[in-house]
């Protein structure tokens, strides 16, 4: 059955959360739902969404194939507006790649870039009762040339602050790591640990959300429970419980699935919990834009006796290279790369690393959620070395559809605080 144990024996199950700073369970949020987006999406809008949202569930699959950590935080939409920015400084088949890696084949860049621009305006003024915010930001190398029109159009189509610094200086590091820190609300405190002199430019997204759940959790009903690993261990976890609510959710022989929404329900996370003997990893590893646009619609409003999910702190840190490359983006990170749109010497270009970090802290109240995106461009190449149940989860804008996190969690104990290290290797 789904959900509907009694609260002793609550171990793990799926999630919805819901927006509500009040000390009852009634948040604002049901008083002022969102029914409706503020306006219309453009044709080039909804594609680029729909792109985006196959993008992030590719790069998750990739990367949960290579990343053996039991706990997995991405986020698609940092990912691609990282990219994207990126993708304004490339020409030619380095271009053609990005593009198609990105899902964006057949969109000009001029499309490509008005939709970004219009799809930032729309998603961090949605929805009052949830605080989400983008932030994009430059910093070029001092002692190497740009073309000023590269500066222009990251500053029109994602706002991007741009700063051209000595990156020999360790003020540089210090700047660039303090706005991570401010973008983040304090999140995620730093994205690199040393700035290669070399580097000729970084590029960076900031993701920062919080939104508490439209129905809060009742921290007097939260109490240890058993989480069972995908080894068939168990742990003890704070585990969180609703009981006699009503929310969408979907239930097959497969899997269970529940949606929690937040503020005035335009924000929502989707918990997936598969149903033994299949995995959550697996079931990561598999999931397709197909597949997940067929969840999202057999969401219907069902009654659920009790609802009991795991509190969670989590942080991820990752090279995203392999994966990138194995989804079309390899000429990007070798020599042969062209950002002559970028540099009258970027023909000398090419990716050095593309790194993302994420942090999720989910309670009683809510959400806080964080990611940072860099990609770095230089002459030289990093590679990096990566020293109940589990479940899946994203966290989306529901009326757009936009996905903006996508996680794994198989044990909601494990840390990721470990420094990721970065070893320089030359373009190859």
């Amino acid at each position: 059955m789904f959900l509907h144990r009694r609260p002793v024996e609550a171990l793990v199950v799926v999630l919805l959360l819901h927006a509500g700073g009040c000390r009852d369970s009634t948040g604002p949020g049901q008083d002022n739902p969102i029914l409706e987006l503020p306006r219309a999406l453009t044709t080039t809008e909804v594609s680029l969404i729909a792109r985006s949202n196959a993008f992030g569930l590719e790069l998750a699959r990739e990367v949960v194939e290579r990343d053996g950590r039991p706990n997995i935080v991405l986020s698609p939409l940092s990912a691609s507006m990282a990219l994207g920015m990126t993708m304004n400084g490339a020409a030619g088949e380095t271009l053609d790649a990005m593009r198609s890696t990105l899902g964006f084949g057949g969109l000009s860049l001029e499309e490509i870039n008005d939709s970004y621009r219009s799809l930032i305006d729309l998603l961090v003024e949605l929805d009052p009762q949830v605080e989400f915010t983008i932030a994009n930001s430059v910093w070029a190398n001092a002692d190497v040339p740009f073309h000023d029109s590269f500066f222009q159009s990251v500053t029109a189509a994602f706002d991007a602050r741009v700063e051209t610094r000595d990156f020999g200086a360790a003020s540089t590091l210090g700047e660039i790591n303090s706005w991570v820190n401010e973008k983040t609300n304090g999140r995620i405190s730093r994205i690199l640990d040393q700035l290669d002199p070399q580097l000729v430019m970084l590029l960076l997204n900031a993701i920062y959300f919080d939104g508490a759940w439209t129905t809060r959790f009742d921290p007097d009903m939260t109490r240890p429970g058993d989480f069972h690993r995908a080894d068939g261990s168990v742990v003890s976890v704070e585990m969180m419980s609703l009981v006699d609510e009503t929310l969408p959710l979907v239930r097959t022989g497969d899997f269970s699935v529940v949606e929690l929404p937040y503020g005035g329900g335009a924000y929502s996370m989707v918990v997936v919990v598969p149903q033994p003997p299949a995995d959550a990893r697996s079931f990561l590893a598999a999931l397709d834009e197909t597949q997940w646009e067929s969840i999202l619609g057999a969401l219907t409003p069902g009654d659920l006796d009790l609802l009991s999910i795991p509190k969670l702190t989590l942080s991820y840190d990752a090279l995203l290279n392999e994966p990138l490359k194995d989804m079309g983006m390899d000429i990007t990170f070798h020599p042969g790369a062209d950002f002559t749109g970028m540099s009258p010497v970027g023909s000398q270009f090419c990716i050095d690393f593309v790194r993302q970090k994420t942090f999720i802290e989910v309670d009683e109240e809510g959400t806080r959620a964080a990611a940072v995106t860099a990609v770095g461009i230089g002459l030289r190449s990093f590679t990096g070395i990566v020293a109940d149940r589990p479940f899946v989860f994203a966290i989306r804008e529901r009326l757009s559809g936009t996905m903006i996190f996508m996680g794994l969690v198989e044990d909601p104990t494990a840390s990721d605080l470990d420094d990721l290290r970065l070893t320089a290797a030359a373009c190859r």
